[in-house]
């Protein structure tokens, strides 16, 4: 076969050969889409010229640097403030980062932050700032132990709330805990301070925090998505009792995420991950299988187109012989 028509062969080969490229996270197959909320995002300088948030409410004790972060507790006793978003979430599945900072001069601090995913919008109350007797999630980073022998604190865990059953505070949330995680070290951080919190309806909810190491995520928990509000709405709050402590709000990130039309969105938790990688392991086989399958056409198809070209050049060498 001619150099030409090797490359070209060597050109179809490459063409169809099977491609893979790293998922866009490792709790999804390959395909899925992050769309940018800006209803439902925060960055400097937060407000519009007319000292507005065109997207979020604020009130309490909450104060705004505009080119820094929003302060929601200061470093003093008996404070609470809040931010709320102004349209519902509605996406069925979306991923939430938001950058924190919770510090504090003092050896004793609290209360805590938390950030909510409810019914109730534009509320103040009791727990870490918000309402009590929710409905839909709250993730609390409790700063202060009362009553939970055996748990290192600041903290994290998750409340599903139903409308009536209240948080509670002197237990510090255990018998309403979801999932949860300790994160000693998260205040007072010398690096950037995080969370990551994706709902994947009908399939997962997974929480991931960064406070250890700077671009280093760690896993919270992992559950099984929790149903939530047809309507909610996006918050973040903080309070502080007779201890204190310094609650910022630095940004918030939020994107729609559009899953791939796989079997796995609608599998409980038990069976998602298998099913994860049974889907891969059938598409990376298959694609192999199709690919030397491929293989095989082209290889016929180059033969065919050699064996042509050698009968050609044999009669255009034969003709050529008979005119002299």
């Amino acid at each position: 076969m001619r150099p030409q028509a090797l490359l070209t062969a060597l050109t179809l080969l490459s063409a169809f050969a099977p491609t893979h490229s790293a998922s866009v996270d490792e709790d999804f197959p390959q395909g899925v889409k992050r769309v940018p909320l800006r209803t439902h995002s925060l960055a400097t300088p937060y407000l519009d010229d007319s000292l507005h948030s065109r997207w979020y409410d604020y009130g309490g004790d909450a104060v705004i640097r505009t080119d820094k972060y929003i302060r929601l507790t200061a470093d003093r006793a008996s404070q609470t403030g809040y931010v709320s978003s102004r349209l519902p979430l509605t996406s069925p599945s979306f991923e939430i980062e938001f950058e924190f900072k919770i510090s504090g001069k003092g050896n004793l601090y609290g209360d805590g932050m938390a950030m909510w995913i409810t019914k109730e919008r534009d509320q103040m109350g009791p727990v870490f700032g918000g309402p009590d007797n929710f409905e839909g999630l709250g993730i609390f980073i409790d700063t202060y132990k009362n009553n939970r022998p055996g748990v290192t604190f600041p903290y994290v865990m998750a409340m599903v709330g139903d409308g009536k059953t209240r948080y509670s505070q002197e237990d510090d949330g255990k018998p309403n805990e979801l999932a949860g995680c300790p994160a000693r070290g998260l205040h007072n951080s010398q690096h950037v301070t995080k969370g990551r919190l994706i709902y994947a309806k009908d399939n997962f909810m997974k929480l991931e925090l960064q406070y250890k190491e700077p671009n280093k995520w760690i896993t919270c928990f992992k559950v099984e998505a929790p149903p939530l509000p047809t309507v909610a709405y996006l918050g973040f709050s903080a309070e502080t009792g007779e201890l204190s402590e310094n609650h910022d709000l630095i940004s918030v990130d939020v994107s729609t995420l559009f899953l791939p039309s796989t079997k796995e969105q609608t599998t409980g938790m038990g069976s998602s991950s298998s099913h994860v990688r049974s889907v891969r392991k059938e598409k990376k086989s298959g694609s192999w299988v199709w690919f030397f399958v491929k293989l095989g056409l082209i290889g016929g198809a180059a033969y065919v187109g050699y064996t042509r070209y050698v009968v050609y050049a044999k009669k255009k060498q034969q003709s050529s012989q008979g005119l002299f």
